[in-house]
């Protein structure tokens, strides 16, 4: 389990629920959100933070529907290029309102 400087027991007993299960809920989302502050994201983090695949990620890379820039050998897409690629999207009435 990851050390964290937390008093797990005292915000488990704050937040009414059994210190067991902060515990597991902390084991089971450690390191699954990624750094929010990151300006720069791998392929598999922005198409997480959109919930698609890292294939479909890489085509819209490839097309240039969402911009990135190679750094070395490492490619990263601007965190703002995610969102404004959603704007469009939604621009575009990609976006439909369920029936």
């Amino acid at each position: 389990m990851p050390q964290h400087n937390l008093p797990i027991p005292q915000i488990a007993h704050l937040l009414g629920v059994p210190e067991e299960n902060l515990r597991a809920l902390m084991v089971e989302r450690d390191g699954s959100q990624g750094d929010p502050t990151l300006v720069g994201l791998t392929v598999a983090e922005a198409a997480r933070r959109i919930g698609i695949g890292r294939t479909k990620m890489y085509e819209y890379v490839s097309s240039g529907e969402i911009p990135s820039v190679k750094i070395g050998s490492l490619r990263r897409i601007p965190a703002e290029a995610v969102n404004e690629f959603l704007a469009r999207r939604l621009s575009a009435g990609d976006f439909v309102a369920a029936a």
